[in-house]
């Protein structure tokens, strides 16, 4: 029965991977496509009173999107790495015990 459950539970998870990783590819290609229309705007801007504040505002999108989707990335393929869930189980047990252990003294 554990088997079963087991085999249940690894494809729901082999599910969701396989869902983030699909959408992963669906944002880096809309990335590709408006970093290549914004390059295009660069190449057809011409000269007037709003053209640096048109520079710098495609250049922030830039820069925000391509740390965007790097963050992206690295939590879809490299998954979490910092605050695993064996630690969240970990920290939980230890306050668990800790409250169990800990008796609260009345002082008179």
């Amino acid at each position: 029965m554990t088997s079963k459950e087991d085999k249940r539970r690894q494809l729901i998870e082999a599910k969701k991977q396989v869902r983030r990783i699909k959408i992963f590819y669906m944002h880096l290609a809309l990335y590709i496509i408006a970093i290549g229309l914004i390059l295009y705007n660069f190449y057809i801007l011409e000269e007037g009173p709003y053209k640096n504040n048109i520079i710098s505002l495609n250049l922030s999108v830039i820069v925000a999107w391509t740390v965007f989707i790097s963050i992206h990335g690295l939590n879809v393929f490299m998954g979490r790495r910092i605050f695993k869930r064996s630690w969240e189980n970990k920290k939980v047990e230890e306050f668990f015990n800790k409250d169990k252990s800990t008796k609260t003294t009345t002082w008179e």
